[in-house]
């Protein structure tokens, strides 16, 4: 399989690529899906969420003091 790269991959392989989601090569092509789950329900004005592209993760903290965490009571993904 030829990913949107051109680099290609032999079947039943599986790799991450750089928008961090987990993809894999089979003989009916590839599929890719997301790795990482998006917060959804927090305090949007009291606070900010922020991806980290080489954890795939995000993280919600205060817009004001990124050092202190908010609480996410619902993640999507």
């Amino acid at each position: 399989c030829y990913d949107s790269n051109g680099e290609l991959h032999k079947f039943d392989f599986q790799w991450r690529d750089a928008n961090c989601n987990d993809c894999s090569c089979s003989k009916d092509g590839i599929s890719c899906c997301s790795s990482f789950a998006t917060p959804v329900g927090y305090n949007e004005e009291k606070c900010v969420s922020i991806f980290n592209k080489e954890t795939c993760t995000y993280k919600v903290v205060e817009k004001d003091d990124h050092s202190k965490e908010c609480p996410v009571s619902t993640w999507v993904g």
